[in-house]
């Protein structure tokens, strides 16, 4: 009998790239299925429901396979989450604001680990992907990540089967991906194949040769000098006014949204290219969603202006003004004379 890999086909077989919305056009709350950006790194698998499985084994005391209607006859479960692409890891200093607020649904990891029992020595997932191809130029076998399992017990991670109410299109993982709020996109592997518990991290392409930060010897310990791409960083964009906007010099309210990891504490705007900041209000957080902030600015000067938005996350971390996949986002407008 064949296996599942050899009943699918991949469709396309290369990247797959597609973003929809600029910064400024994120104005939804809840970013609308057909706005949310794709990006699959060497296609996109292309399986039938009832092809389709996963096994969850390694360091566990049942390994068992899960089907669809598996998935199903557990309690489903709901997320609401910021859901962002950590970007090129060829050059991860360049922000590509790629991001949406979405609705996750499907059944929580915790219940299938303990349907299949961790053992102790147990302290990372590794998850297994159905597409397989080139990377930059690199055969692979499939995609795969791995993730702490302090995160997993952490809550709301979803072996997710539905995006806004539907059921995932195939683009986006159907029939069932990992989905790890709070983490960035490149985590919550598409297409499941399979998971396995372990000791360790998992060396792959996409685990510890890219999807890496450098770092100093210190910010991590003496040992290390990277550090996985996890938690989402602070970041915020301005959604209005809209890059080479030509408002007068009246009362306006600059707006945008906010993220992290942690949630985010407060938000800071520039109306002069970051030399001088003034406290936005900020909107709290529901679940793992953006939060929404707004800022009164009356200008005092006409020509041309940088507004600049920057975020500090609940743990004191600040967004960075350049150099990072999370910098300081800036919008170039123009004031008008009344």
């Amino acid at each position: 009998m064949r296996s599942m890999k050899d009943r699918i086909h991949m469709d396309p077989a290369s990247t797959l790239k597609r973003i929809p919305l600029a910064p400024h056009q994120n104005t939804s709350e809840i970013t609308p299925t057909q706005d949310l950006f794709v990006l699959a790194h060497m296609g996109v698998p292309r399986v039938e429901p009832e092809d389709w499985c996963f096994e969850i084994g390694g360091l566990v005391d049942t390994p068992r396979v899960f089907h669809l209607d598996d998935l199903k006859s557990y309690p489903k479960h709901s997320v609401q989450s910021v859901h962002e692409c950590a970007g090129n890891p060829m050059t991860p200093e360049i922000p590509t604001r790629r991001v949406g607020n979405i609705v996750w649904s499907g059944v929580k990891l915790a219940s299938l680990l303990d349907a299949v029992g961790v053992k102790p020595d147990a302290g990372y997932l590794w998850s297994f992907g159905l597409d397989t191809g080139e990377f930059e130029g690199i055969p692979v076998d499939q995609y795969c990540k791995d993730l702490p399992l302090w995160r997993v017990a952490a809550g709301d991670v979803l072996v997710a089967y539905e995006l806004n109410g539907a059921p995932l299109p195939p683009e986006h993982g159907y029939p069932a991906r990992l989905f790890v709020p709070g983490f960035y996109g490149t985590n919550s592997v598409k297409w499941l194949q399979r998971m396995e518990l372990a000791d360790r991290r998992l060396d792959g392409l996409f685990t510890t040769t890219f999807y890496n930060d450098e770092m100093s010897s210190t910010a991590i310990d003496s040992r290390s000098r990277s550090k996985p791409v996890w938690e989402i960083a602070p970041e915020s964009i301005i959604v209005s006014p809209a890059p080479d906007t030509r408002l007068s010099a009246t009362r306006h309210t600059i707006e945008g949204w906010a993220w992290a990891a942690t949630g985010i504490a407060s938000v800071e705007i520039s109306i002069d290219g970051g030399d001088s900041w003034r406290k936005a209000r900020v909107n709290e957080r529901s679940e793992w969603s953006w939060q929404r902030f707004t800022f009164d600015w009356c200008p005092e000067q006409v020509g041309p202006a940088t507004l600049s938005v920057r975020a500090f996350s609940t743990t004191g971390e600040c967004q960075p003004a350049n150099g990072k996949r999370n910098a300081v986002h800036n919008v170039n407008i123009v004031i008008d004379s009344n």
